[in-house]
């Protein structure tokens, strides 16, 4: 689960000059993403994309990859009515 306060507390770092209007309704906004999102990034092996050595020269998330950058990855949860 997300801590709202923390996220608050990026954000009125980030953002000073934003009202406290939108700081709620960014965090309400990111705090709910666990309703919506799923994060996956555990199932990153099973991808399916292999290495290459051009890849890195030609796709962004490599480059960034190789150069350290981790990242997350979080796929839309399949809503029930479909």
């Amino acid at each position: 689960m997300i801590d709202r306060e923390k996220v608050l507390a990026v954000l009125q770092k980030r953002f000073p000059g934003a009202s406290a209007d939108q700081f709620a309704a960014a965090a309400n906004a990111i705090v709910g993403l666990d309703d919506e999102w799923e994060d996956v990034t555990d199932h990153e092996p099973e991808f399916g994309y292999h290495f290459s050595i051009q890849c890195g020269e030609i796709c962004y998330l490599a480059e960034q990859n190789q150069q350290g950058v981790q990242f997350r990855i979080f796929r839309k949860r399949i809503s029930d009515l479909a």
